[in-house]
């Protein structure tokens, strides 16, 4: 049979714009989903626990959880695919969700605790869709794939802040506190998403992409001469490269502490000045927007300008968000500009400390070392969570927001290491595959 050839102009296989095109209709849902535990996480742990301090928690938690969805999405990813890892992690996000809406409603702080740990899971599934649009991406275009699965996101995270006042009036009219409205949607959200990942992602990327590759490292056996040869990254003793792997991790571990640790205790803040859940909705939906909306032209940048100088840039960002908050602190407006600058930075250092990852990862290797980044990625998450209740409690807001920037700045000296010698990734555009083989 005659064989599929990748598009020579863009260096991939025909089937890479179906599976982003089921990635973003799956984000789109997710989105959603993913707002509810950022905008009203503290504030539901705050009024049912009566103290600041611990309104951390509930991001710590669900940040924790994703640490260890990560591990379990990525091992069933290794052994399945993507398609059953991605739909499992959105369904047991969906279950932690409505375990929320319960715990909310019997007042139940410890139910509360353990579903925000399950509904981890679903945090970690719409991260961890990103490396799914990477897996058939050319390495000259790896950064717009990420970011156009990132970029999916934007929708529903954007909308689902501001619907906190309707669904918190259609969680009051069944008897449930208005706060858990949120937790309703993500229930909703969650589940479609799982749905749709479940019926429609085929082929599986992960498994067409290490198809792939074999049938590249076959041609490449066959010598030099031999049409569609393979090439060094095609060659079955590529090991990942460690180094990449290292300095993607670092950045990304480190935009994420920073931001959830600021991000968290910001409608904490803006409540006890005064400002009511719908502003502090608009400002955490300004805050989604930045994470998810430039992602085109950050995915554009990093694979034009360079992983490094993108990666780069997320540091004085967000350095800058830290100073504008600590700044004005009880001004909505500064507040919304920090915010902003603070999702700014988080998405430079997520798309281009991806797409070092995966550059740095043979396709077969990927998905386990691609749920242990996450897993640090949740970590660091955690950390900033559990932490900032305490900071804000002791030393005040505008402390924590112009300390999380001075960390960032440690991105310079990790990419400085990481500089000392040139990148060698490990994985090449995919090569033709017969039809026979791709069944």
């Amino acid at each position: 049979m005659r064989a599929r050839h990748a598009d020579p102009a863009e260096g991939e296989v025909p089937e890479q714009r179906r599976i982003l095109a089921v990635l973003v209709l799956s984000q789109i849902l997710s989105g959603a989903g993913l707002a509810a535990g950022i905008t009203v996480g503290a504030l539901l742990a705050e009024e049912m626990l009566g103290s600041t301090g611990l309104a951390g928690v509930p991001s710590a938690l669900f940040t924790a959880g994703a640490a260890l969805g990560a591990v379990g999405i990525g091992q069933v990813c290794r052994r399945r695919g993507r398609r059953p890892g991605l739909a499992l992690g959105y369904a047991v996000g969906a279950l932690g969700s409505l375990g929320v809406v319960v715990a909310a409603a019997l007042g139940q702080a410890l139910l509360l605790f353990a579903s925000l740990f399950v509904y981890g899971a679903g945090t970690a599934t719409n991260l961890m869709a990103r490396y799914a649009g990477a897996d058939l991406a050319s390495s000259a275009r790896r950064g717009r794939a990420v970011s156009t699965v990132l970029f999916a996101t934007t929708l529903g995270a954007v909308i689902g802040p501001n619907l906190v006042t309707l669904t918190g009036r259609v969680a009051h009219s069944w008897g449930i506190p208005r706060l858990a409205g949120p937790f309703l949607l993500a229930v909703a959200a969650f589940g479609a998403a799982a749905v749709v990942l479940a019926v429609l992602l085929r082929p599986d990327p992960l498994r067409l992409a290490e198809k792939l590759a074999a049938a590249q490292a076959g041609t490449a056996a066959e010598g030099p001469g031999d049409e569609g040869g393979g090439g060094p990254d095609a060659r079955p003793e590529a090991r990942p490269d460690r180094r990449g792997v290292v300095t993607g991790t670092g950045i990304m571990v480190l935009t994420q502490l920073v931001m959830i640790a600021v991000m968290t205790m910001t409608p904490v803040h803006m409540q006890a000045h005064g400002h009511g859940t719908q502003a502090a909705g608009w400002v955490i939906a300004l805050h989604v927007g930045a994470m998810f909306l430039p992602s085109p032209l950050t995915g554009l940048l990093v694979d034009r300008v360079g992983r490094r100088w993108i990666a780069g840039a997320s540091g004085p960002v967000l350095l800058a968000a830290g100073v504008v908050a600590a700044a004005a602190p009880d001004s909505v407006p500064a507040l919304a500009a920090a915010l902003v600058l603070l999702g700014l930075g988080w998405n430079f250092g997520l798309v281009s400390g991806t797409a070092l990852v995966t550059d740095a990862l043979p396709p077969a290797r990927r998905a386990s070392a691609q749920g242990l980044v996450d897993v640090g990625i949740a970590l660091a998450g955690a950390t900033g969570g559990m932490l900032s209740g305490p900071v804000v409690v002791l030393a005040g807001y505008p402390t924590l927001a112009l300390a999380g920037g001075i960390l960032a700045m440690a991105l310079i000296p990790v990419l400085a290491w990481a500089a000392r010698r040139p990148p060698h990734p490990v994985t090449a555009p995919a090569a033709p595959l017969t039809e026979t083989e791709q069944t």
